[in-house]
């Protein structure tokens, strides 16, 4: 059975569609990368398969309950670390397991252990009496994360479960789920513009402007990217842009530090350019597709954070929403 399963799932916020007929499944004990800039539809999606936002039209099931119909055996399945802090940083650890453990009814003989388990799995023990305010970025992340697991979910929700923390701390936080799936087999469904740590998931969505554009392994979807990358800077990059374009049928991308564009063979391009391009040549490199490449041939553009406008637009339409 598959943990998740979606069709022609969408939000309309009003004429401002944020999820736009998406369909997928989710195998048991994979980790699913959702993965698109903000302002994707990244968190609608989640937010509609963890029963907080009613979709527009469209169907979904969470460990194997529909997300319409039965929203609280989905709940009761499903754990859910959020984008934005949710911890009471006034309570200690300990009371904030507790009192996690406590909407979900979870046995009072049982809490204590439960409290004590989630904090030895993400190491969190010896600070389990100190108060939240007193935590580190990181710290906090674990503890959301432990609290998450505590009622044993079947499907751990994580959207961008690592904004805005330093790349070691991320790896460290990317150790512990590793090892949370190799030993539970929990099901991980993790939204992220990281593209490094989408290299971590089994397979990966790829969503732009409320679409699936693409849906695969990391490595067949670099793979579909085909030949060599190369990265040329100019010192007229416009001019060379519409050369390559004239001359070789080649179509690069701009982006901050130069151009960016496929070749069949890099190795052998780098002289033929170099000696006939009009511009002089600052610098060239050759590598093999990324993950960001393969974004870059969907949608033309680069993932960055360049999406806030689109989601501040979408906060605009659930508050005039609500207030309707």
């Amino acid at each position: 059975m598959n943990a998740i399963e979606v069709a022609q799932l969408t939000r309309d916020f009003k004429g401002f569609v944020a999820v736009d007929h998406i369909s997928f499944q989710v195998k048991e004990g994979e980790i699913f990368g959702f993965l698109g800039p903000n302002g994707a539809g990244k968190t609608t999606t989640v937010k509609m398969l963890c029963t907080l936002l009613r979709p527009s039209s469209g169907s979904g099931t969470v460990a194997g309950f529909d997300i319409v119909r039965q929203p609280n055996e989905v709940r009761k399945s499903m754990g859910i670390i959020f984008q934005d802090p949710s911890l009471d940083d006034r309570l200690t650890a300990r009371e904030n397991l507790r009192f996690h453990g406590m909407i979900y009814k979870i046995p009072r003989r049982e809490l204590p252990d439960r409290i004590q388990q989630s904090l030895e799995w993400m190491e969190l023990v010896e600070r389990g009496n100190d108060l939240v305010r007193n935590f580190s970025g990181g710290m906090k992340r674990r503890l959301e994360i432990a609290r998450g697991l505590l009622h044993s979910p079947r499907v751990l929700f994580l959207d961008e479960p690592t904004l805005g923390l330093d790349p070691q701390t991320r790896n460290r936080i990317w150790e512990y789920l590793l090892k949370l799936r190799q030993e539970h087999k929990i099901t991980l469904f993790m939204t992220t513009h990281y593209m490094d740590e989408a290299e971590y998931c089994d397979r990966i969505a790829i969503i732009d402007h409320g679409k699936i554009v693409a849906l695969d392994t990391p490595e067949m979807l670099k793979e579909g990217v085909g030949g060599d990358m190369l990265d040329l800077k100019t010192d007229n990059d416009p001019q060379t842009e519409q050369e390559l374009k004239a001359k070789y049928g080649i179509v690069a991308q701009r982006y901050e530090q130069g151009l960016c564009f496929e070749v069949k063979n890099g190795a052998g391009e780098i002289p033929v350019l170099v000696r006939e391009l009009s511009a002089k040549v600052l610098s060239v490199s050759v590598r093999r597709p990324t993950l960001d490449d393969v974004f870059l041939k969907l949608t033309g553009r680069e993932i960055r954070d360049d999406g806030a406008s689109n989601r501040d637009k979408l906060k605009g339409f659930v508050k005039r929403t609500h207030r309707t």
